[in-house]
């Protein structure tokens, strides 16, 4: 288990943004989107899961509850070349609930079982689980521990808990995110109850500093919105987490590598917008912070005003 990743987020962790975060830190372990088993095996492949290799060491994270599909997705996920493929059993959203997956699983612990057995049957990379600490009225201690305990058996030796329960009437995904309150210790105990497995810990985590303190405990740490909110954040990542000898990269390195990329990108036919938008708190609480947001948030973006920007703030420096 890697010991820092940011977090899957639906509409956000796109390939754009994912080639992005890699310019800040060379070891974070970075995931995709949800993207489900039956897109994979009916939709447009190329669109759903191409990626620049310097990604990796990437997860796909996958969502469904059929055995079967699950192992075919797994298996073109492991030929696209990814490096891990991730179940998803933490999202709330209506259209999971409808799916009866994500979430949904947590009720049903011997079907991510059956779906982690036929899946590592299939592939040669990891297979692991992504969950909250319990769903609705299951939502005791003993019953997470007898999820982790059914599918391990099965074979997953990483899980990635959520440190917070989902709800899957009354709350909204966002709300989700943020109401039920979070349970580190739960989580903890899990590595303590279960030392074999690789137990990595998510929600409210909002600094690399607060990471590190989380692996007295665990193994992984997980952070989503404040790496995506505060990208920068991620610069601290190689040093404290993984203690590698490597100067920080600056903001404006960073830049001029991601207009190299969204140049070659306009070229071959993607919106700038679609890739601008991941950068909006690269200068998060730096004095001309919304400045830069303000330029990336005009009527017309063109890189020629990046340009202009990093002009700007050499000037300032």
């Amino acid at each position: 288990m890697h010991k820092f990743s940011v977090a899957p987020m639906m509409d956000w962790t796109d390939r754009h943004c994912r080639y992005f975060h890699r310019l800040l830190s060379v070891e974070v372990q970075l995931w995709t989107e949800m993207v489900t088993a039956k897109a994979i095996l009916h939709g447009d492949k190329g669109r759903l899961l191409d990626f620049e290799a310097g990604e990796h060491p990437l997860v796909l994270q996958l969502g469904g509850g059929d055995p079967g599909e699950m192992a075919q997705a797994a298996r073109v996920a492991q030929v696209w070349g990814y490096d891990e493929v991730n179940i998803n059993v933490g999202c709330p959203s209506d259209r999971v609930r409808s799916g009866n997956f994500g979430a949904c699983l947590m009720q049903t612990p011997e079907v991510v079982a059956q779906c982690v057995d036929a899946m590592r049957q299939g592939v040669d990379i990891p297979v692991t689980v992504k969950s909250r600490i319990g769903v609705d009225a299951r939502d005791s201690y003993e019953e997470l521990v007898e999820f982790v305990g059914v599918v391990a058996q099965a074979g997953c030796e990483d899980f990635v808990i959520h440190a917070r329960k989902a709800w899957l009437q009354g709350l909204s995904p966002k709300e989700n995110r943020s109401v039920p309150p979070l349970n580190y210790e739960w989580v903890y105990q899990l590595k303590r109850d279960f030392p074999a497995l690789g137990i990595g810990i998510n929600g409210g985590i909002m600094t690399v500093e607060s990471a590190k303190g989380h692996l007295a405990s665990v193994d992984g740490v997980m952070l989503g919105r404040a790496v995506y909110h505060q990208p920068y954040l991620l610069s601290e990542v190689d040093v404290m987490i993984y203690q590698k000898k490597t100067a920080v990269v600056s903001r404006e390195q960073v830049l001029l590598r991601f207009i190299e990329y969204m140049k070659n990108q306009q070229g071959q036919g993607v919106p700038i917008r679609s890739m601008t938008r991941h950068i909006l708190g690269l200068y998060h609480g730096q004095p001309n912070a919304k400045k830069f947001r303000r330029l990336l948030s005009g009527k017309t973006v063109e890189l020629a005003h990046l340009y202009t920007w990093l002009d700007f703030v050499t000037e300032e420096n």
